[in-house]
């Protein structure tokens, strides 16, 4: 579908970075490391964990999903960004942001569920490890990501089939460097108030319910954690929920950095760097986390690279 009354709007224009034209070459190359960063890190997690049969667990099985929808969180916007830094072509058809931001709200929901999904394997190992291999069954971990891409799909599908509706004027400029929903409404000459109310009831209900059960299940497990007697029980059952407390406080940290920052602000470039963290630095520090603070993985890599040097 095209937008209504307008017959000659083919294009938005993203306009990035462009409050600081001269650095434009610099941010080339920063977003480029990020990207390959990201990528060659995330793929390294999930060949660990394919190739490494002891870490074929309900835990890395999320992790490894969560590290394949990084690499498509990042793939939905940086390439378009790099094009447009080394082209100086800030153009993008209708048709392509539309895409853009479908995948995007895909992708960024999909994170959010697999973060809940994790949050609930903590939860069962550590207050019910009796069941653990019962309530985590492969099964139920393949029905929890089916799930997570499901209603991901139909929030994303939802809010995209509502943005064909809108009517555009004269402003077709974007202040960001992605089609992001809201940033698209903003520039609409229609009405938005059913697109909004759709926007805020779609986010409350598939951001808040994970991130309530994510908060639950922590808090049931430092009751749990509390009641172990000795301080190397206690800090070997929290030492398992590390990385995913780190991931989960820089997921949500930067997602209600966002949300702030576009509600207070008048302007929409204070918006854009805060999002640069949320969809492209946030994916790139996941493997880093894992790595770091996990043995597990770090020990699968070490045999992953000596099967490749031999």
């Amino acid at each position: 579908m095209v937008p209504e009354n307008q017959t000659e709007f083919t294009d938005f224009i993203l306009l990035l970075f462009s409050e600081n034209p001269d650095q434009e070459g610099m941010l080339f190359g920063l977003f480029l490391s990020i990207y390959l960063i990201t990528m060659v890190g995330n793929l390294l997690i999930m060949l660990a964990i394919g190739s490494d049969s002891h870490l074929h667990t309900p835990m890395y099985f999320f992790l490894s999903n969560l590290s394949f929808v990084d690499t498509c969180v990042v793939t939905t916007t940086v390439p378009k960004l790099l094009a447009s830094f080394r082209t100086q072509n800030k153009a993008i058809p209708y048709a392509d942001c539309l895409t853009q931001m479908f995948f995007f709200i895909f992708f960024a929901s999909i994170d959010n569920f697999l973060l809940a999904s994790m949050a609930y394997d903590r939860f069962v190992a550590i207050c019910h490890p009796l069941h653990y291999a019962v309530m985590m069954s492969s099964w139920f971990c393949g029905l929890l990501v089916i799930m997570s891409w499901s209603l991901s799909f139909l929030n994303a599908l939802l809010n995209s089939l509502m943005a064909t509706h809108l009517s555009f004027c004269t402003n077709h400029q974007i202040q960001h460097f992605f089609c992001d929903l809201p940033e698209i409404m903003k520039l609409s000459c229609s009405d938005t108030l059913i697109n909004y109310i759709v926007m805020v009831c779609a986010s409350g209900l598939l951001g808040m319910i994970p991130l309530m059960g994510i908060l639950y299940s922590y808090v049931q497990i430092c009751s749990s954690i509390m009641k172990i007697p000795s301080a190397q029980g206690k800090y070997k059952a929290f030492s398992t929920c590390g990385s995913h407390l780190c991931v989960v406080s820089l997921f949500y940290g930067t997602a209600f950095g966002v949300y702030f920052t576009s509600s207070f602000t008048n302007t929409s470039w204070r918006t854009t760097p805060v999002s640069a963290v949320y969809a492209v630095v946030t994916p790139m520090l996941n493997p880093f986390i894992y790595t770091l603070r996990n043995k597990d993985i770090k020990d699968a890599l070490r045999r992953l690279m000596r099967r490749k040097t031999t």
